[in-house]
């Protein structure tokens, strides 16, 4: 089974168990085009409108994986999804809070080529059932002659579904991105704005610790999370750009606006 309209197509989703309100904002801050809509309950779905993939020279899953690292950090327990595709390859990649991202891939003719471990951390780390959902994933990591890359991603979309995941009509994971942008609009999906303007940030701190990225810790926590966030972003932005890559270096510059944030209401409230 394949669901492309073309012999080689390239795209990619990013499946965030969180409402659209709790993905906006940081949606906004990766400096990208996106469609944003509800996916089922507590979860929606970005579908990019551009393919900074075709224009900047980087793969498809180089680039999502950062996007999705961006998205998962400040939502913080609130994982993100990416389902990739390419000339020759298909795969998922996990990202969830700091923790380092889980990804699995298969060839284009559905032959599996990650590690099994691997499958049963996307499990675990999305709390599916540990007996039924892992037995729905299993198959998806065994050789299976009548099913191609495109085939296993909507295996991965149905065991996905047993946890509140519904994707909207027409957004199928292998069709090509004009397919999927054209079928996001006439489901009413929103434009997110790709200005990269902070939008969540305002000078009056009761506003700030209200708004639209959740509540900001305060106090040893508040300080404790910042510091985090700029540890690991900083050399994740210059890693990124050393290597021109733009999601890495935007998942990066996301996390230091988050944690500098973060220590600068803390900061704020104390006065």
């Amino acid at each position: 089974m394949n669901t492309t309209s073309g012999p080689h197509p390239v795209g990619a989703l990013l499946l965030c168990r969180a409402e659209p309100s709790a993905v906006r904002p940081p949606a906004r801050l990766l400096r990208e085009q996106l469609l944003l809509a509800p996916a089922g309950a507590e979860w929606s779905v970005l579908v990019p409108e551009g393919k900074p993939w075709l224009h900047g020279g980087e793969p498809v899953e180089q680039v999502v994986t950062g996007w999705a690292t961006a998205l998962a950090v400040p939502a913080a327990g609130r994982p993100v999804v990416a389902l990739w595709w390419d000339r020759d390859r298909a795969g998922l990649t996990l990202a969830a809070g700091f923790r380092r991202t889980v990804g699995y891939t298969w060839l284009a003719d559905g032959t599996p080529a990650g590690e099994d471990e691997a499958m049963r951390t996307f499990a675990d780390r999305l709390a599916l059932d540990p007996v039924l959902d892992v037995q729905a994933l299993e198959p998806l990591t065994a050789p299976d002659p009548d099913a191609d890359a495109h085939t296993r991603l909507l295996g991965v979309v149905a065991v996905l579904a047993r946890v509140g995941l519904a994707l909207p009509t027409g957004i199928v994971p292998g069709e090509t991105a004009d397919r999927l942008r054209s079928a996001a609009l006439a489901r009413g999906a929103e434009q997110v704005d790709g200005s990269g303007r902070p939008h969540a940030v305002r000078a009056e701190p009761d506003v700030v610790e209200g708004g639209p990225l959740g509540p900001y810790p305060r106090g040893p926590e508040a300080r404790v999370l910042g510091g985090a966030q700029l540890l690991v972003g900083v050399p994740l932005l210059l890693w990124g750009a050393g290597r021109r890559s733009g999601g890495w270096a935007t998942a990066g510059a996301l996390l230091v606006a988050h944690g500098a944030l973060g220590l600068a209401h803390d900061r704020l409230r104390e006065r």
